[in-house]
């Protein structure tokens, strides 16, 4: 039964604390909310997008600007709805072995990373800025390689979901909660 409960609107964390006899299994999970409506949304953006194409090389029977111009709209459109293919993120930390970092897909499909615990320097909380957006990242910072790895690797949650799992992850690497700039 999850510990902690937070939800945003795309997102809820749930933190589940299993102790076993030998050792804790600290598993944090970050669910994206499925909305109905957007899913419905962008079936109906890739039926107009087909529609489109097929208008524009059936009926015209040639291809002109504005058909070019109707095909790019509607793979835009699409794009812009399509919802994301990951259903959940999940860090599972066992301090004696590493942390474990899942993708699950809501096509079933699970996709498992393995930090070894020894390789890990520390855990970061990274504030990245582009220029349409800004948003927080988790970051793993590793012996031996030059580059971050994300613990979320498609998910952006807000920080106050990623600061219990970068506490959590601090503890189990033995580093103190420094704060990032």
């Amino acid at each position: 039964m999850p510990q902690c409960l937070l939800s945003h609107k795309k997102y809820s964390y749930s933190h589940h604390d299993q102790k076993g006899p030998s050792q804790a299994i600290d598993v944090h999970d970050i669910v994206i909310k499925k909305s109905k409506t957007r899913v419905i949304v962008s079936y109906v953006g890739i039926l107009i997008y087909l529609a489109t194409a097929f208008y524009s090389l059936l009926v015209k029977e040639e291809l002109s600007t504005s058909s070019f111009w109707s095909i790019l709209v509607g793979v835009l459109f699409d794009r812009c709805l399509q919802y994301k293919p990951v259903k959940k993120e999940s860090v599972v930390i066992m301090p004696t072995f590493g942390v474990q970092l899942e993708t699950h897909c809501w096509s079933g499909r699970v996709i498992h990373r393995f930090v070894p615990i020894g390789k890990i320097l520390r855990p970061v909380l990274n504030e990245c800025v582009t220029p349409v957006t800004c948003y927080w990242s988790l970051a793993l910072m590793l012996h031996g390689k030059e580059k971050l790895v994300l613990v979320f690797q498609e998910l952006q949650p807000p920080v106050k979901m990623l600061v219990p799992v970068w506490k959590a992850l601090c503890a189990a690497t033995n580093g103190k909660e420094i704060s990032s700039s």
